[in-house]
């Protein structure tokens, strides 16, 4: 046997075990034999790490044989920022479904209808009952600019299978969410290196 096929082999057998373990998962919630529930998790507040901390909770639920998924609503879809990298290097699904950042937008209709498409791509994911967690990137700016209307994102979250986690970052997260959401973390800032001049650095911002 050749070292490519043993690699292949190994990754096949890697893929089994995750798919064993999240079928475990998915009918007892997890070694203690706890059903899951389903969580709406909501990072906020102006301060660094909102999307970092829903990576990691990405990393750990993949850990656990949990299928995930990661939708950038600021993002564009040719963004190829250290997480992208890292993601696709786990087989982790993600997709950009923005323009970039969106109050630079030249053309704010265009931003909001880009916003309204990705919402009915997040919504078909988390209804789909494919994924246990659906990662929402940047969303509360759909939520407070208007784009999208918190009435249809409530009436999904609350259709959602009962098991299948949702994760909403980003600043100013509407009363309505915060109210809805299971567990939130706002985010405070105390200080930032680029207040000292430091700019943005890869592997550190993006």
């Amino acid at each position: 046997m050749s070292a490519d096929d043993a690699l292949r082999e190994r990754r096949a057998a890697k893929r089994a075990e995750l798919e064993a373990q999240r079928a475990r998962h998915t009918k007892t919630g997890g070694p203690s034999g706890a059903r899951r529930k389903g969580l709406v998790i909501v990072n906020t507040g102006n301060g660094k790490g909102k999307t970092t901390a829903a990576l990691g909770l990405m990393l750990r639920a993949q850990g656990r044989g949990l299928k995930v998924r990661l939708l950038q609503f600021i993002k564009h879809e040719r963004a190829k920022f250290g997480e992208h990298r890292a993601l696709e290097r786990l087989g982790v699904a993600f997709d950009g479904l923005g323009d970039g950042f969106t109050w630079r937008s030249r053309d704010l209709d265009a931003s909001a209808a880009m916003a309204q498409e990705g919402w009915a791509r997040a919504r078909a994911d988390i209804l789909s009952g494919e994924w246990d967690m659906v990662v929402l990137d940047e969303f509360t700016y759909a939520l407070t600019f208007g784009w999208v209307g918190w009435p249809e994102v409530e009436e999904t979250l609350r259709a959602r299978d009962e098991r299948v986690h949702v994760v909403i970052t980003g600043r100013g997260a509407l009363p309505e969410l915060v109210d809805f959401a299971d567990t939130v973390t706002e985010m405070h800032l105390v200080k930032h290196a680029y207040e000292a001049g430091v700019q943005a650095q890869a592997g550190i911002e993006h």
